[in-house]
């Protein structure tokens, strides 16, 4: 699932709410595209964790010329260890293009649970998905999301999710 650059800048940059983010995470990173967007989107002083388990697409991350970025190849399931091996405090914006569809609920459901488990208090987390699979898997985590639209004009079209984790 490639977003569109429309999509990316106006959709998921706007809902991630990054300007005021310190630490962000980026889930399922692919080749990059999602991940530049980020960094354009980012303070000068944040951090982006790309957490990519595909070791070719990782290499292709590491190649981003960018000193925010740190690229970890490993499993979003462990995303307190990628957070405390890098040296980086709770994100406050997690996004998320895993394809959640395509895994067993099991394992998405585990994910869920290592984004709640690692999410700083008051953060957001955002999904963008061609289904709604990560909507139902994450609302008993999360509660109903605050955000949920179709972005039509993205093609394939895709549903965005926004979760925000209370302060308190």
């Amino acid at each position: 699932m490639i977003p569109s650059s429309r999509f990316l800048e106006a959709g998921l940059v706007g809902a991630a709410d990054l300007a005021s983010a310190a630490t962000v995470v980026e889930l399922g990173p692919g080749s990059g595209g999602t991940t530049t967007a980020l960094l354009a989107g980012m303070a000068a002083d944040a951090r982006l964790l790309a957490v990519e388990i595909n070791p070719h697409l990782h290499r292709l991350l590491a190649g981003i010329d960018d000193n925010r970025l740190v690229a970890h190849c490993g499993s979003a399931t462990a995303l307190d260890h990628a957070l405390r091996e890098n040296g980086l405090p709770a994100p406050d914006v997690v996004v998320s293009g895993i394809p959640f569809s395509r895994m067993p609920a099991d394992d998405g459901r585990a994910v869920i649970e290592a984004v709640r488990g690692a999410l700083a208090p008051g953060g957001r987390f955002v999904a963008y998905q061609l289904s709604d699979r990560v909507a139902r898997l994450a609302t008993p985590v999360f509660g109903a999301p605050r955000i949920a639209r179709w972005e039509w004009r993205n093609i394939p079209p895709l549903r965005l999710y926004v979760w925000d984790r209370p302060a308190g």
